[in-house]
């Protein structure tokens, strides 16, 4: 017997018994739809995370009041709350000690905002930021047209501003708005750029605000208003650790936070907050994967009892094979070759169920399309693992019956 008349056999076998071929799939279905379904609704999940959060420029961290990502409730929230705001000289402060930077960009955003045209208006949805020259740089703003914020805005506050993509589309739908006024919570600013669109967080618009020079921010909302940003840019990766490093034992002088205390405020890069969000999926995957092992146990106990039951209903037929001159080993292939291929069919059906109904949960939540490639090797790796563990006992059965015995079987 050749190898491709073994995989013929066993296919026909299987296809000889389709309610029982279906029935015993049926669990491998099931434990790998549960994993790719959640692995699939996960890695949308964090592609749109990874993509909205990516607002920073290469080589670029944030030093800020509060944490990317709260955690402990409310008595979390008081202690960060209690710090005190970064300020705009703590700012400037901080830009003179690091001479390596390649920038350092300050930030101040205050958000709920109505922004008017004429008789036209946006949503109270708009954020406002003042920002120093450097932070369109550290933030990755690119302008699609005009100019943008400069250090003698800065120094003079004068009374002007660069929009984003979405205040075009409700202000603007056919006039440029450059050299336009408009006015930013009642005050006057003559737009002098426009901004690239933004990546979406969600399917949600990062298109919606609006940025002024600081000082004009300052003036308009008060100078301890809101906590600072601060954003600094390293010139490579290869110096990045190291300015993270120097940036925080600069703060922490100039916040005169004592030695051994922990920081009083907190370091977010791009980077950063992908671990943390990588940290709170993990225990989710590992759930996913325990349960979908337990059933892929359940299902191979199944399929390792349907091959039984196909070797007592088919052992005159090995007998026969065995007398015309068929090899222990070559019983042993065919049996085995039944069990992976119900087990491959099983990981198939799930892994395409999986992909589509985890997209289609993924798009209630604006998420965007993926495919979790690695966990569908992952998951043809297990049908495959499964298959030959549990099949290999009816195979083994199998191939060692004892041919006079088998042909007398009835």
């Amino acid at each position: 017997m050749k190898i491709t008349e073994i995989i013929n056999i066993s296919l026909q076998s299987i296809k000889g018994n389709k309610l029982r071929t279906m029935l015993t799939i049926l669990g491998v279905v099931v434990g790998i739809f549960s994993i790719i379904v959640i692995m699939t609704i996960i890695t949308m999940l964090q592609d749109s995370i990874e993509n909205g959060f990516s607002q920073l420029g290469q080589n670029t961290f944030q030093i800020q009041k509060y944490p990317a990502i709260m955690a402990g409730g409310p008595g979390g929230f008081a202690k960060y709350r209690n710090r005190k705001d970064i300020t705009l000289d703590d700012y400037y402060r901080l830009k003179d000690m690091l001479k390596q930077a390649k920038y350092v960009g300050g930030e101040q955003w205050q958000g709920g905002l109505v922004i008017k045209f004429g008789n036209k208006e946006t949503n109270p949805n708009i954020a406002v930021a003042g920002i120093t020259s450097d932070a369109m740089k550290t933030n990755n703003w690119n302008l699609a047209y005009g100019r943008d914020i400069r250090d003698l805005d800065v120094q003079y506050a004068n009374d002007v501003c660069v929009i984003g993509q979405d205040i075009v589309e409700k202000l603007f739908p056919s006039v440029n708005p450059v050299d336009q006024v408009i006015r930013v919570d009642g005050l006057p600013l003559k737009v002098i750029g426009v901004l690239e669109k933004q990546p979406q967080l969600f399917g949600q618009s990062n298109d919606n605000f609006v940025i002024m020079p600081i000082s004009t921010f300052q003036n308009k909302y008060g100078k301890y208003s809101r906590s600072l940003n601060i954003t600094v840019m390293s010139y490579s990766k290869l110096d990045y650790t190291e300015m993270i490093d120097v940036a925080v034992g600069h703060m922490r002088t100039i916040r005169k936070v004592e030695a051994g205390k922990d920081n009083d405020f907190d370091i977010f890069s791009n980077d950063s907050i992908i671990e943390q969000i990588n940290g709170i999926t993990g225990g989710v995957k590992i759930g996913a994967m325990v349960i979908s092992i337990i059933a892929l146990l359940a299902a191979g106990v199944g399929i390792m009892n349907i091959m039984l039951v196909s070797v007592t209903e088919r052992t005159r037929e090995i007998g026969i094979r065995k007398a015309i001159g068929a090899r222990k080993i070559l019983i042993l292939y065919q049996f085995l070759i039944e069990a992976v291929t119900l087990c491959l069919i099983g990981g198939f059906i799930g892994i395409i169920l999986g992909v589509g109904v985890g997209n289609i949960a993924g798009s209630f939540l604006n998420a965007q399309m993926a495919i979790p490639v690695d966990w569908i090797i992952i998951g043809f790796s297990l049908c495959l693992l499964v298959g030959i563990i549990f099949g290999t006992y009816p195979a083994y059965k199998a191939s060692n019956l004892d041919p006079i015995e088998a042909l007398r079987y009835e």
